[in-house]
């Protein structure tokens, strides 16, 4: 009777609590040290982690993977020293974290030692690091078991499948910029991350869209959660958009400028903020660990660029609609429809633009982004421009 009381109680547990195997590890803090020479990372975990480490050049970054894991920490936590010159951390999917570690010079990682935490409970992650020189860098990058354009390819192949029947609808991608271990800009005063913003707004917007007829929006990301820029741009050919309207907000050292930008691709900027801006934004890739190529593909077949001309004037055409329906409703920059060669812009076939809702790093345009009246505004006159953009399409057709 015992035995049998034990094992009904036993079973009762189990239906209450899910297993912990089946949970994600938890971060609790984090604190670092570093001279220009050696550096110790300490990571404070309420079960124990498995951590692999791998090494990618160009720039030179030392990656920690990990099994799902919440980092309850405040972005202040861990900041850039000595030979970190960046420190990023967060989900790269539902099953996988990710620690990565921008060195300010090339560096390798001399031990790993995760160990109880003794009274305190738990587990502590320790990373100690210390400089070499570049040669011996590049041979880890080199022999480090781990090969970053197979991982790369492989994440595309998960996206690589047959797209759905089409609906008869006009389909657009939404894309709620950063995510994941990629936070984004940190705004000024209230220190929330670009990427939930991003995704507030995203959420919105496609919810918004999915009310018009004759439109079906989806989502690149409903969660946070990290996407490489090539993923994103998978995702919409995949589910066959025919728009893709990237969402960011983004962070200048010049408080003084406010305002929305819309930005399309170009070979060349259209000026030095677009470049800058380009530049930040494209940085994603880094952020997440990923190695990408930062060498446009060679276009050898006419075909290919007649298509990706007109795909280019078909987004100039629905960035100067955005620009017409915010005009007098919302502020924008000086010459607010820009160019750059932004990577998530580079479908071929999917008209593309990229929009800076306004300045982190201004506090008129921070206190706006956080305002969810103002968000429905701008997620009202972003569904205006796609009806008007969309408009001689469907007349066309007919």
């Amino acid at each position: 009777m015992v035995l049998r009381g034990f094992c009904c109680f036993a079973l009762m547990f189990a239906a209450a609590f899910p297993a912990l195997a089946d949970m994600p590890l938890a971060v609790t803090a984090a604190r670092v040290a570093s001279n220009d020479a050696r550096g110790r990372l300490v990571f404070d975990f309420d079960r124990k982690p498995d951590a692999t480490v791998h090494y990618i050049g160009h720039p030179d970054r030392v990656v920690i993977d990990l099994p799902a894991t919440d980092f309850t920490l405040p972005q202040t936590a861990l900041q850039p020293v000595g030979l970190f010159r960046d420190i990023r951390y967060g989900a790269i999917d539902a099953s996988h974290a990710r620690i990565v570690l921008n060195m300010s010079r090339p560096a390798k990682v001399m031990a790993t030692d995760v160990a109880e935490n003794g009274e305190g409970g738990g587990y502590r992650l320790t990373i100690d690091a210390e400089m070499t020189d570049q040669k011996t860098f590049d041979k880890l990058v080199a022999a480090g078991g781990w090969n970053a354009a197979a991982y790369n390819s492989g994440r595309q192949a998960r996206l690589a499948q047959d797209p759905p029947p089409s609906t008869g609808k006009f389909v657009i991608a939404v894309d709620p910029g950063h995510g994941g271990i990629d936070t984004g800009a940190i705004s000024l005063d209230t220190h929330v991350p670009e990427k939930r913003i991003t995704l507030a707004f995203g959420k919105a917007f496609a919810a918004a869209l999915n009310k018009q007829p004759g439109i079906e929006a989806f989502l690149t990301r409903d969660t946070d959660r990290y996407l490489s820029l090539p993923e994103r741009v998978t995702i919409a050919r995949q589910k066959g958009a025919n728009l893709f309207i990237s969402l960011h907000a983004d962070m200048l050292d010049q408080p003084s400028i406010r305002g929305a930008t819309v930005y399309t691709l170009s070979d060349k900027a259209s000026d030095h903020l677009a470049a800058e801006a380009a530049d930040r934004e494209n940085k994603s890739d880094e952020i997440g660990g990923v190695t990408v190529s930062h060498e446009p593909e060679a276009v050898n077949d006419i075909l290919q660029d007649l298509t990706r001309r007109e795909t280019q004037a078909f987004s100039i055409s629905l960035a100067n609609a955005i620009v017409s329906s915010f005009k007098g409703q919302v502020n924008l920059i000086n010459n607010p429809h820009r160019s750059a060669g932004f990577r998530v812009l580079q479908s071929d076939d999917v008209p593309s633009v990229l929009i800076e809702l306004g300045f982190l790093s201004n506090r008129q345009d921070e206190k706006l982004l956080l305002d969810p009246a103002w968000r429905a505004k701008v997620v009202s006159l972003l569904v205006e421009a796609v009806k008007a953009y969309r408009a001689p399409l469907v007349a066309g057709k007919g």
